[in-house]
Order: C-alpha cells, then sequence, then structure tokens
C-alpha cells in the first residue's frame, strides 16, 4: 500500500506553506491527495514530488498557471532547463570574479554597474544570483532596498538620468513578478493596495512593499506609480484591502503630497490601514501623524505593521 503523509510532512519536503499547497491544489488542481474520514488531507510521495517540482519552477519564474496541469515528465525537464538556465546565467554573471566574497554589497555592486551600463541581462542574472544566495526577508532588505536608494541618490546628483530607472524598474518588475506567482494566494488572504501617490514616478518601494506583503501571506494589489488618491480609495474598496502602502522616494516637501495623503485618509475611513513608507516619507511624518496613518522606515517595519493589521481584524472577527 502506498505510503501517504499529513500536510505537515507535505509542508516540510516542499518548502511551501500549507495556504500555497491547499491553493495550488484547490485552484489548479495541481495534485489530488486522498481525504481520511474526518476529511484530512494525505499526500503520496508523488504528490510531494509533484509539488517540490512546481515549486522549483515558479521560483525560475514560470507560472503556476501555465505549469500545472504538465505531466510529471514534462516538469522535471521544465525545471531541468529552467535551472541550467539559471545557473548558466549566473555562471557568466561572475565571470572572473567568481572567488569574491559573496556578500549583499557584491550584489549591489554588480546591480548598480549593471545599470549603469544599461545592460538588463547582466542586472537580471545578478539579482537571480542573489536570490540563490539569500532568502527573501535578506534579498529585499539587504540588496533590493539599498539598491533602490543608491538609484534615487544617483538620479537625484544627475548620475543616472530616467532611462536608467526605466530599465531597472522593468528588470526589478519582472524579477518580483516571479517572486510573487510562487506564492500564489488564494481569494481568501487578507488583500493590500500598493501604490505611489499621484507625481511619484518612483516605484521600487512600491513593488518591494508587493513582494514584503506576498511573501508574509497577503494578496497584494499593485496599482503601479502616480496614481490619486481616488482611484487608490477605488481600488481599495472594489478589493475590500485591509491596508493601502503607500511609497515616496522624492521629493521630502512637495504640497501635493500633503493634499493626496489628506484626501486618501478621508476616503479610506478607520476601516483601510494607511501605510506610507520609502526615502522621502520622513518628510511627510506631520501630516501622517494628523491624519492617522501609520509611517514605516523600512521593510522590517512594514512586516510588523502588516502582522499587527491581520490581528487585528483577525480579532475582531472573532469578536463580531
Amino acid at each position: 500500500m502506498e505510503q501517504r503523509h499529513p500536510i505537515k510532512v507535505a509542508v516540510k519536503r516542499t518548502g511551501l506553506s500549507p495556504h500555497v499547497i491547499r491553493v495550488w491544489e484547490r485552484r489548479y488542481k495541481a495534485v489530488n491527495p486522498v481525504r481520511t474520514e474526518t476529511n484530512r488531507r494525505l499526500y503520496s510521495d508523488d504528490d510531494i514530488e509533484r509539488l517540490t517540482l512546481l515549486h522549483k519552477a515558479t521560483l525560475a519564474g514560470e507560472s503556476i498557471g501555465q505549469i500545472a496541469g504538465l505531466t510529471m515528465a514534462q516538469l522535471k525537464a521544465l525545471v531541468k532547463t529552467d535551472q541550467d538556465d539559471i545557473s548558466r546565467r549566473v555562471g557568466e554573471g561572475l565571470g572572473q570574479n567568481a572567488d569574491e566574497e559573496l556578500t549583499a554589497d557584491y550584489f549591489l555592486e554588480r546591480a548598480i554597474r549593471a545599470i549603469e551600463k544599461l545592460d538588463p541581462r547582466e542586472l537580471e542574472t545578478t539579482l537571480l544570483q542573489a536570490s540563490m544566495a539569500f532568502g527573501c526577508p535578506m534579498l529585499m532588505e539587504a540588496v533590493l532596498e539599498p539598491l533602490m536608494y543608491r538609484i534615487g541618490d544617483l538620479w537625484r546628483d544627475g548620475d543616472f538620468k530616467i532611462v536608467h530607472e526605466h530599465l531597472a524598474s522593468a528588470v526589478v518588475r519582472s524579477f518580483l513578478g516571479g517572486m510573487v506567482g510562487a506564492y500564489a494566494l488564494s481569494d481568501s488572504a487578507p488583500r493590500l493596495i500598493a501604490a505611489t501617490p499621484s507625481g511619484q514616478l518612483h516605484e521600487f518601494g512600491a513593488l518591494m512593499a508587493v513582494i514584503t506583503a506576498a511573501s508574509d501571506g497577503w494578496q497584494p494589489v499593485y496599482l503601479g506609480p502616480s496614481v490619486p488618491a481616488e482611484d487608490i480609495a477605488e481600488a481599495a474598496r472594489r478589493h475590500r484591502a485591509q491596508a493601502v502602502v503607500l511609497s515616496i522616494i522624492y521629493p521630502a516637501d512637495d504640497p501635493l503630497i500633503d493634499r493626496e495623503i489628506r484626501k486618501l485618509a478621508t476616503l479610506l475611513g478607520s476601516e483601510t490601514r494607511l501605510i506610507l513608507g520609502g526615502r522621502a516619507s520622513n518628510g511627510y511624518r506631520n501630516i501622517i501623524s494628523t491624519v492617522g496613518a501609520t509611517h514605516i522606515a523600512e521593510l522590517s517595519e512594514l512586516r510588523r505593521e502588516l502582522e499587527a493589521v491581520r490581528n487585528h481584524n483577525n480579532d475582531k472577527k472573532q469578536a463580531g
């Protein structure tokens, strides 16, 4: 008789969360575990191998919706192709620096050089290599967040042009999109809106908020840069978002931002938490405090704030 395992064993072996496994089963029919008389899922070794292959493929950038129906043989071939391609690109990226210590600063400097040269391939390879070296929190907080600040500084000082930021944004958006796809969160996950307010074209902070939220079990909806308060509030209403996160990178004294923050806080009301961060957000702390919103200085604070929002709303549900 084939051995069957509870979901906690599937979680341990695949590296997926219980939530993602259930979503992949229900929404994408990725596996079909048997059920006990008490409706507990039991996974075969083949189920666990299949989930593991799907996980590897999504981490390489594949869409779970596109690959969930593949056979085991097709999945194995796809994963091998993806891993060989990543290894090749990582090897090319290392070049003569193969013996250099792979620290966060190393990846940061490589990324900056790639952007300077307007080389999207090298930037993508650098980010892939960093993702293989670090877990998600360290990748976000030690590589991508400092990268965002460095790009902002170089743009402000005239060393980078808008084309540099556009190239970096395109590569990072694609890279983060692949990471978000690996989580495949369900409609039952709490929802969050991320954007930059009107006039804010620098979108790195909002993009990183998206992946940070997704990695913590939220279902983020990214609206893009320079979104008016009315549109953000409408999106929050339609999606029943529990939180709205805005990123403000430059400048720190724009009166338009003051008005947009005040307007958005009024439109959202008290049911949706308004969270603002980004390099220039400190310049708006007075208005943020006045409207009852929350200011964060770094991504680790966003994680804590989102956990507090989720716990607060869960407590309200239980009390009701």
